[in-house]
């Protein structure tokens, strides 16, 4: 089964062959090499990718220049940026690759175009848009009402090791929105139980 058939069907398990085969004809592949974007601030793609293997970061950039990473995408993971897809503006946010990644992309317009032709799409991107406010808003939530000790036990807790796992502790830090340094004194506390 193709990987991004199977992602659909775990929001629309009854999206039939003859359905998917609408969406199959505008997958195409995408390598990105360590470093490289997907999409910059200031440009504007209108496309979504489905993450097939490796990890990817989405940042902003602070007027200062500072980078504040705020997702990290892995294997079966969604992909694009929805703001630029759904406003036609170019993009505030950045995708970037961490590893080599291999993707399969479509335009968005293809999927918009099968909101009206199929209930099915419909009904795959209203529960798409929903599981995106909710991890939207849990982020939120976390960067305002937590502090950053409390942001990494939540992270400890969420079951979201990959980060842990396979992200650099800088980059990890950087979506704590602590320094690498506060980061190493957090983990500490955290291990001697403090």
């Amino acid at each position: 089964m193709h990987p991004l058939l199977a992602y659909l069907r775990r929001f629309v398990p009854a999206l039939t062959d003859a359905e998917w085969e609408l969406l199959a004809g505008a997958v195409r592949p995408c390598h990105l090499g360590r470093g490289q974007h997907f999409v910059q601030a200031g440009e504007y793609r209108p496309e979504i990718a489905l993450v097939l293997q490796g990890n990817c970061r989405l940042y902003y950039l602070r007027p200062s220049g500072e980078e504040r990473t705020t997702y990290f995408f892995f294997e079966n993971h969604l992909l694009g940026d929805y703001p630029s897809c759904l406003s036609g503006q170019p993009s505030q946010l950045n995708i970037q690759a961490l590893t080599d990644t291999d993707l399969v992309v479509f335009d968005y317009a293809v999927l918009r175009r099968l909101y009206d032709e199929c209930p099915a799409y419909e009904r795959f991107g209203r529960i798409l848009a929903e599981y995106h406010l909710l991890g939207t808003d849990a982020r939120l939530v976390e960067q305002l009402m937590l502090s950053p000790e409390e942001r990494y036990q939540a992270l400890l807790a969420s079951g979201k090791t990959k980060i842990l796992e396979r992200i650099p502790q800088h980059l990890v830090a950087n979506y704590l929105g602590v320094t690498p340094v506060s980061l190493s004194r957090i983990r500490a506390r955290v291990a001697r139980g403090e």
